[in-house]
């Protein structure tokens, strides 16, 4: 049940993006009906347009093997098959990264595999996404259970491969299981990554799931670290309630998985499974619910997490207990906690998260406009009440109102000269941003580090190679942050001058911030030093050690170079635009305002003649305003589950009362 509310509330989610694009769209007719268009206008609502049009909800499931990660995708989204549609039994399972989505696109369900001897090549996971002909392509059939769970299986697959091979393709030896007739053998991965187009409710929607390995995939696939699991909303960490907290998933934790929780880029909640192991009958209820209760506290003492961020339950049970239709089993296996949380915190924080790069931006170009057209409105309703009740010739009313009106234009001209003076010197501070990163550069200290791994022949050589790449692309990010302290100051200068001169049209200005990109730069610096650090990479031919170095840490760099170098050109060209919107928009309108005036004193000589036009006038602009108003309120809807939040603290609020 918890789970068609989830799908519930994501069709509502989407209702509110759909509501939300179609606002967009209307405010930008609305701009262009009444001549307030600007290009720097136009591409901020592109943009808008192009995250709402992208936006996905992404789950992702990590944790060591054997916690059991695949069961309780299961039962939380596939449950509906009567058995279990991903491959799940003891030992190890999922053996690549498995992205399970839906494919508009595609005319059928699929399975995709990439080989995992794709790692011996120079291209990472998402380049590969766009090279089709290197994955292995399975249809699937959704009205056969047995033969998809078949097809499933072969993201199990494992192949027999000499030690030093599974090194030279990333894999540490130690964490793989050996082959038992092949001594000096292990089992490795077939595949390196799939991808599982299904057509169902929840991926219909929108909901993407990312099914995970144990610690060897996530430290010998950065990627994984690095993109993937930052781009989920979500992430849970699978444990095991018997256990607790173990050695392993410690070091998952804090190598893979705390430095995305300290750094707030997604939500981490920890899922306590098979507590069924601590069902005690001949104890009782509530002994084992103090069992759990006990294990609950120690993984939020050992994680650092809130208690309510810690879920025990039972995958297995809750699966068995929704294809029999067990009720109690149901509720005994405590997943109705997990399914509540998805429905009730996992959507709200998406939305959030929209209103925050969404609806905050476009509200506040479309309160500018609004404003900009009611001052307009309430200067017309003062020359209308001048014409109406004075004694004198209107036509010199007219002329007054004229002189005013060419005179606020003429300054609102200059204002806009001014500013696009400004912008063409901070156009010049952002090519002095973009040339502290520029792709030149960056590309440089990726070809010296991989000169330098080629050359060396010793693990020092190998450690001082690394370390110097890493401390050059620091360097660097510190001359753009004192290069964006300098832009910033250019900035609050501009901004600065405007409120003082319009202290009724404050605004507040954007800083160019990038702590965030040296953060990241960090994080895979430590992901760097792990891997320099270990004995058996730095122990493997040169020429192997640089091409995993070069194709996972170092695309990451220039993968994160690439986003900083359009963050900073973005705040370059978007710096002023409020600025420039409020110039150019009250520019637009009085230039309309003096047509309308021109014409006012071409066709009617009579003052009741001359009240009428100008009323008329008055009543398109007010109509237009309430267009506008309109737009502003839907854009202020609050999302779904605010709604339901006010509608609940309402109603307990009623009870209290």
């Amino acid at each position: 049940m918890s789970m068609e509310r989830l799908g519930q509330q994501v069709d509502e989610y989407l209702d509110w993006k759909r509501n939300l694009a179609r606002q967009i769209t209307r405010y930008r007719s609305w701009l262009e009906n009444n001549r307030l268009n600007s290009p720097d206008t136009e591409a901020k609502l592109d943009h808008a347009l192009r995250i709402l049009r992208q936006d996905q909800l992404t789950l992702a499931f990590v944790g060591e093997y054997s916690r059991g990660k695949t069961e309780l995708i299961n039962s939380l989204f596939f449950a509906d098959f009567g058995q279990r549609m991903l491959p799940s039994q003891a030992g190890r399972t999922t053996m690549c990264p498995t992205e399970i989505f839906f494919d508009q696109q595609a005319g059928r369900p699929y399975i995709r595999l990439l080989p995992i001897e794709t790692r011996m090549t120079e291209a990472n996971v998402a380049q590969f996404k766009r090279i089709p002909r290197h994955w292995v392509n399975m249809p699937l059939d959704m009205d056969n259970p047995d033969n998809m769970a078949e097809a499933f299986a072969q993201v199990a697959r494992t192949k027999c491969l000499p030690a030093e091979q599974a090194i030279a393709l990333g894999f540490d030896p130690d964490l793989l299981e050996p082959a038992a007739d092949k001594p000096g053998h292990v089992q490795v991965p077939a595949w390196r990554h799939a991808l599982v187009s299904l057509d169902h409710p929840l991926l219909r929607r929108g909901l993407r799931i990312l099914d995970t390995p144990g610690l060897n995939a996530l430290g010998s696939e950065p990627e994984l670290t690095l993109s993937m699991l930052p781009a989920a909303q979500a992430v849970f960490f699978m444990l095991s309630a018997d256990t607790g907290v173990t050695a392993s998933d410690m070091q998952v934790w804090e190598q893979h998985l705390r430095p995305l929780y300290d750094e707030g880029q997604c939500t981490l909640f920890a899922i306590l499974n098979k507590i069924d192991v601590l069902w005690d009958d001949l104890a009782g209820d509530v002994f084992v619910d103090n069992a759990i209760r006990l294990v609950q506290q120690a993984t939020s003492r050992q994680l650092n997490l809130p208690m309510d961020c810690i879920l025990p339950l039972s995958a297995k049970q809750s699966l068995l207990a929704k294809v029999r239709s067990d009720q109690a089993l149901l509720s005994r296996s405590k997943i109705g906690n997990l399914e509540n949380l998805l429905c009730d915190r996992i959507v709200a924080q998406k939305e959030a998260l929209l209103q925050e790069r969404v609806v905050s931006q476009v509200l506040r170009l479309s309160q500018n406009s609004q404003t900009a057209l009611q001052r307009r409105v309430d200067q017309l309703q003062q020359q209308l009440s001048a014409i109406t009740h004075s004694k004198h010739d209107t036509g010199n009313l007219l002329f007054e109102m004229t002189a005013k009106a060419k005179n606020e234009h003429a300054q609102h001209h200059r204002r806009l000269l001014s500013l696009k003076t400004n912008q063409r010197l901070l156009k010049r501070q952002g090519d002095l941003l973009q040339a502290a990163i520029r792709s030149t550069q960056t590309q440089g200290h990726v070809t010296k580090v991989k000169r330098n791994l080629n050359t060396s022949w010793t693990t020092f050589g190998i450690n001082q190679a690394i370390l110097h790449f890493f401390n050059s692309l620091e360097a660097d990010l510190h001359n753009l942050q004192h290069e964006a302290e300098l832009a910033n100051k250019m900035v609050g200068a501009i901004y600065k001058r405007h409120n003082e001169e319009n202290p009724l049209y404050a605004e507040d200005p954007p800083a160019l911030s990038i702590d965030r990109s040296l953060r990241q730069l960090r994080q895979i610096r430590r992901q760097a030093d792990q891997f320099r650090l270990q004995l058996k990479t730095l122990l493997t031919e040169q020429h192997t050690v640089t091409r995993r170095f070069i194709n996972t840490l170092a695309q990451e760099v220039l993968r994160l170079h690439r986003r900083l170098r359009t963050e900073v050109d973005n705040w370059t060209r978007d710096a002023l635009t409020p600025l420039l919107q409020h110039s150019l928009e009250h520019k637009q309108l009085l230039e309309g305002h003096l047509l309308e005036l021109k014409r006012l004193s071409q066709q009617a000589h009579q003052a009741q003649h001359r009240s009428e036009q100008l009323q008329r006038y008055l009543d398109l602009l007010s109509e237009q305003l309430n267009v506008a108003a309109d737009i502003q309120r839907q854009l202020r809807m609050p999302a779904p589950w605010q709604r339901k939040a006010k509608v609940v603290s309402i109603s307990q609020g009623q009870a209290r009362a």
